[in-house]
């Protein structure tokens, strides 16, 4: 980075951004309901039934039973009997999802989608000089409601980072504000789980170190913490104390989706085909919230010595339903040669590689 670059961007950084996230509450269920009048004020879990099945989204009637996102369709079954279960119909949540996004562009070009139901949006300046953030987000979320029938919460904040935890602060239907002289005494007290990217493991190892609350990670340099966890210690040090200098990029695109999941146990790699397979869906519906198509599969193996292992095939056409592309993911087993005896702690499955779709391309959802 030249001498000019790195000044742009410390005049950037010293920069107060008016930054809002907005996230569409439980989207694809409340569209079904929107569109349903019978589902309305009823526990809806959009999945496809059956036993390898996860689930899509829940309706807020439904989390009240404990169901949620990327659960195992049986278990949601269990946990709420009365649910009615819905396929998922990604082709209408995308068009509603557009409709959402012309909104948001009476008020700002500078607007990052992160799925189909949220996105970031820089209006530090804003198109029709509304006198505050707040007001651009208030505005936003009756536009929403009044035209689409639906609802959105919103945060607003400084930074990328506050302004989405603020998002999740009052859901559903909610609207949190952080003012930058507020930020200090709101982190103090909160649970270092809300910190977005901390998920189970990294919460877990913060606590074997006696941190809870990002007060508590504060007391800590940021030397200690690289020593614990890496390049991402220092950006837990940053996070702890409000900093984020990540800006809203318009138009940024997806390079890879992929989830894992770390085993309660060991496990031999002929015992890893029932998880391959609930990731495999996983990844699936968050790729249906993407314009684009992901290529290459890609599998993931942590062993119980720590050692990652990574495998990947890129087919001449692009996966076209959730079971091509977990019968890639578990082929690409048969890849990994380090001995029956082996033992794995940790699963994962990718897509990557991610192009336009081909405009004769056929999405298949049964």
């Amino acid at each position: 980075m030249t001498t000019g670059e790195l000044e742009a961007e410390r005049d950037s950084a010293a920069v107060i951004r008016k930054i809002i996230h907005i996230d569409m509450d439980a989207f694809y269920a409340s569209v079904e309901q929107r569109d349903d009048p019978m589902l309305r004020g009823r526990p809806v879990v959009v999945a496809w039934r059956g036993n390898r099945s996860v689930v899509c989204a829940a309706s807020y009637e439904a989390r009240k039973y404990g169901v949620r996102s990327a659960m195992a369709a049986v278990h949601a079954e269990r946990l709420c009997p009365d649910a009615i279960f819905v396929p998922p119909d990604f082709v209408r949540y995308k068009a509603v999802s557009s409709a959402v996004r012309e909104i948001f562009r009476r008020h700002t070009d500078l607007i990052e989608p992160l799925s189909l139901d949220e996105a970031y949006m820089d209006v530090t300046a804003n198109k029709l000089n509304l006198p505050t953030a707040t007001m651009v987000a208030k505005t936003i979320r009756r536009e929403i409601r009044e035209e689409l029938n639906l609802t959105a919460s919103a945060g607003v904040a400084p930074n990328k980072f506050l302004a989405k935890i603020a998002s999740d602060w009052r859901k559903p239907d909610g609207l949190f504000v952080i003012q930058p002289g507020d930020v200090s005494s709101f982190l103090v007290s909160l649970a270092v789980g809300r910190i977005p990217g901390v998920g189970k493991v990294t919460e877990e190892r913060l606590k074997q170190i006696g941190v809870a609350t990002v007060g508590d990670l504060q007391g800590l340099e940021a030397t200690a913490l690289e020593e614990h966890f890496g390049r991402y210690g220092r950006r837990l040090y940053e996070l702890a104390r409000g900093i984020d200098h990540n800006r809203v990029i318009p138009n940024r695109p997806t390079k890879s989706i992929s989830a894992e999941d770390t085993f309660e146990r060991d496990l031999f790699l002929d015992e890893t085909e029932e998880m391959i397979r609930r990731l495999a869906e996983k990844v699936w519906n968050a790729s249906r919230k993407e314009e684009r198509v992901g290529r290459t599969v890609v599998l993931k193996l942590k062993t119980r010595e720590f050692e990652i292992l990574t495998r990947s095939r890129t087919p001449a056409i692009p996966p076209e339903s959730c079971e091509e592309l977990t019968a890639i993911a578990l082929s690409l087993r048969e890849r990994v040669s380090l001995g029956a005896e082996r033992r794995f702690r940790l699963v994962g499955v990718g897509l990557s590689n991610f192009q336009d779709a081909l405009p004769a391309r056929s999405f298949l959802f049964d």
